[in-house]
């Protein structure tokens, strides 16, 4: 009889052990994937956006779209920012924004559109000055960033031009084309905003200066080109103001 008992015993614990390895064996091992991979992923995501907008409340802003990133700054209430592009986290969509020299993400619901325009052309600026200012900065080399007569980049240009006639514009190219207008029929004075040259997008400006030419900083200098041009004729956007 104890011997029956223990044979029993043994065959119970041999069969247990077959079970828990033939559970083991089916068993397949999950891999996290890459914190390079979430990041390519979530990259991948963006889409273009424009515009400027002005933040409802003291915001923050965060290295990539979601209130799980790190957080960079805390930009105040009021303060005015410019979207490049926008994705979602969940069912929350942020913006990538350029604010207070650095770039990141801010949920879109703490900002709100700003309803600021730049004209190219109103009774308080003359569309002569502005013309007059940018043909005597001719001949000052092209310089990428530059923003002085040392030397201009396309925006850096036009930006010191309007300021020299009393008007602001902001710095770059693409919050240029933001925060201005498109219009159909050009007045000298306008922006002329051109696509696809060094980058994909909207990524150079001008200067409209009547009979199908402008004055940009663009090639080696500040000079005069004509939008039938076999490069920049192409490459032609739209007017804005």
């Amino acid at each position: 009889m104890r011997k029956l008992i223990f044979t029993l015993f043994a065959s119970t614990m041999i069969f247990s052990g077959t079970i828990s390895a033939a559970g083991a064996q089916t068993t397949t091992p999950v891999t996290a994937p890459s914190s390079d991979l979430v990041q390519q992923v979530s990259a991948a995501k963006a889409t273009a956006k424009s515009g400027t907008f002005v933040l409802k409340y003291n915001s923050n802003v965060r290295v990539d779209a979601g209130v799980h990133n790190k957080r960079i700054l805390t930009a105040k209430k009021g303060t005015k920012v410019t979207a490049t592009h926008q994705k979602k986290s969940g069912s929350q969509v942020w913006y990538k924004v350029n604010v207070n020299g650095k770039t990141g993400w801010i949920l879109s619901t703490l900002m709100s559109a700003s309803t600021s325009k730049v004209s190219a052309a109103t009774t308080s600026v003359s569309n002569s000055g502005i013309v007059s200012t940018a043909m005597a900065l001719r001949g000052i080399p092209y310089k990428f960033g530059g923003t002085t007569t040392a030397g201009f980049d396309c925006s850096g240009f036009t930006q010191y031009v309007f300021k020299k006639n009393g008007k602001n514009l902001t710095r770059t190219t693409l919050t240029q084309f933001a925060e201005t207008d498109k219009v159909t029929t050009p007045k000298v004075g306008d922006l002329v905003f051109f696509a696809n040259t060094y980058r994909p997008g909207i990524s150079h400006v001008g200067i409209y200066i009547g009979n199908n030419q402008f004055v940009h900083s663009g090639g080696a200098k500040a000079e005069v080109r004509s939008l039938s041009d076999s490069y920049w004729g192409p490459k032609f956007h739209s007017f804005r103001r």
